[in-house]
């Protein structure tokens, strides 16, 4: 019996001493449970919906025109061969005609010249456009395949649209234009226009003797200098009274008005649900106010356009084929992030992986016991990673575009939720990074499991990260901004930096150079973008972290 009691109290001694007794398991969880909630928090703000102004519709109401593209999926106008059925056409036009009257159309091939057979039956006139490119052939199908539309199709066909934006292409001359447009003109009986962007309507105002009305694009986020949502309206009204000035004896139509909902900022130009409602919304009041027809783009979501313009060329269109209806409701609550519990659920999974790493490092260090400090530096160490995750998530399938975009962006969240876990592990053992020399066994010694995790880790972001600055350098205007990972990856390194002793040696030559790299690029992508774009701001800022993380580091004895 003596002895038994001897054991007993042993053991009650080492749990009452050792990393897993009670007391820290109940301060890791009460840790946790914070930062569980403050990521739920945070996403329930980042979720909340957006009220917008009055609906400019009326009940019952339809949109006066908009841009229709059918393509769908992997499907690209750009690639020879493509052509689309009649049956995809009409279950395209029966969703339409349920808020729309008109149709615009930008070409006849791939199947597009079904189009207004099956808009007549739906009841919809169309603004009929045809292609005109460098490609003299096929400028004449184009041409001949509309004046036979057009008087097939009389009553649904308004007007026709004798190319699109050829002259701000350089595909041909203003004088061959013009001769285009004058042989649609005398063998079709509905108005004849020419559509391109509204300067170089400015710059060609000659062209107007040659159609019967003008059509100007203005799309405020592409500007050469971005407007923010907020004043997108004020600056369409701006720019059609500038063209109405010019080119006074002509109505001025806009033929594209419209907003991404989604996609990187161009300066204070944010695409988004709530910021593209309201973009159209407040142009169609507008344009009721004022009196003069506008067209929006568009439809659909156009995948094929990511090619072209990057990922925010996707996000243009307005109504979801999923769900048989717009993507947003003209008045009333619109949310940016739909998805916002899913999102909050992902962080707080990916902090209970923090917060288990930490624990169990822990419990193999010399420590008897989790210091008292422990967990509150893993609640700072988890939380802004953790919260961002879920925005990591988000822009996965947005800025992922081919095989390698894929490969990055995983890459990416794979990193951003890697790096808080094994920041954690290190910082419950009390380990620091090693640097890339030590990784590679060429100085500091072979590191163990936490050392080598913390390596590769910090090596992906380091790679990542010079990666995307210097995109974003020398080919920015489509490029997009992945702050969300790769602060969260910079962040955690940081936290570990900071908690961790440094060890001392002769400075890292090849981390001072991806030092210098990412804190030139940081400063010219932040007067490039404007302090006016927040994105652009954050992911400078993780190149800067990162920067003095790397500038710190040291690679072994002097």
């Amino acid at each position: 019996m003596p002895r038994l009691a001897e054991l007993a109290g042993k053991a009650n001694a080492t749990r009452v001493a050792g990393p897993f007794d009670r007391k820290s398991a109940l301060a890791a969880l009460a840790h946790f449970a914070f930062t569980a909630l403050a990521i739920f928090i945070a996403w329930w703000w980042l979720g909340r919906p957006v009220q917008l102004p009055p609906s400019p519709l009326a009940a019952g109401q339809k949109l006066s025109c908009v841009s229709y593209a059918p393509f769908r999926g992997d499907q690209d106008p750009l690639v020879e061969g493509t052509k689309v059925s009649a049956a995809q056409i009409d279950e395209d036009l029966t969703l339409l005609s349920r808020y729309t009257n008109c149709i615009r159309t930008y070409s006849n091939a791939n199947g597009l010249d079904q189009i207004p057979a099956i808009a007549r039956r739906h009841g919809l006139k169309m603004m009929m456009g045809l292609w005109l490119a460098n490609a003299p052939e096929k400028n004449r199908r184009q041409i001949a395949t509309a004046i036979d539309l057009a008087k097939t199709y009389p009553d649904t066909i308004q007007a026709v649209v004798v190319g699109n934006e050829v002259l701000l292409r350089g595909d041909m001359s203003e004088g061959d234009l013009a001769a285009y447009i004058r042989e649609v003109k005398a063998q079709v009986s509905m108005p004849v226009t020419y559509a391109d962007v509204w300067e170089f309507w400015l710059r060609y105002a000659d062209l107007q003797n040659a159609v019967d009305f003008v059509t100007i694009h203005i799309l405020p986020y592409w500007e050469d200098f971005p407007l923010p949502a907020s004043l997108a309206a004020s600056h369409v009204n701006a720019i059609r009274k500038t063209v109405m000035a010019a080119i006074p004896n002509k109505e001025i139509v806009i033929g594209e008005i419209g907003w991404p909902s989604a996609g990187r900022m161009r300066e204070a130009a944010r695409p988004s649900p709530s910021n593209q409602a309201r973009v159209i919304g407040e142009t169609l009041s507008l344009a009721q106010r004022e009196n003069f027809r506008v067209n929006v783009i568009e439809a659909f979501d156009q995948p094929w356009k990511r090619a072209l313009e990057g990922s925010t060329g996707r996000y243009w269109g307005i109504f979801d084929r999923a769900t048989g209806g717009p993507k947003f409701s003209f008045s009333g609550l619109v949310s940016d992030h739909p998805d916002w519990l899913i999102q909050a659920l992902g962080g707080i999974l990916l902090a209970g992986l923090v917060f288990g790493a930490a624990w169990t490092a822990n419990g193999k260090s010399p420590a008897k016991a989790s210091p008292p400090w422990l967990w509150p530096q893993i609640v700072v160490l988890a939380f802004l990673p953790c919260a961002l995750f879920g925005w990591t998530l988000e822009t996965i399938p947005v800025d992922s575009i081919g095989f390698g975009g894929w490969a990055r962006m995983l890459s990416l969240a794979v990193m951003a939720a890697v790096a808080p876990v094994v920041c954690a592990a290190a910082i419950a053992a009390g380990r620091t990074r090693p640097s890339f020399a030590a990784l590679l066994g060429r100085a500091g010694g072979v590191p163990d499991s936490i050392g080598v995790a913390l390596g590769i880790t910090f090596v992906a972001l380091t790679l990542l990260s010079v990666q995307t600055a210097l995109g974003l350098v020398f080919d920015p205007r489509y490029r997009d901004l992945p702050f969300a990972p790769q602060s969260a990856g910079a962040f955690s390194f940081l936290v570990l930096m900071v908690l961790t002793a440094r060890p001392a040696g002769r400075r890292a030559a090849a981390e001072l150079v991806a030092a210098v790299v990412l804190a030139l690029s940081a400063g010219y992508i932040a007067l490039n973008e404007t302090f006016a774009n927040w994105q652009a701001l954050w992911l400078c800022a993780g190149f800067l972290a990162l920067a003095l993380i790397l500038a710190l580091g040291r690679d072994g004895p002097d």
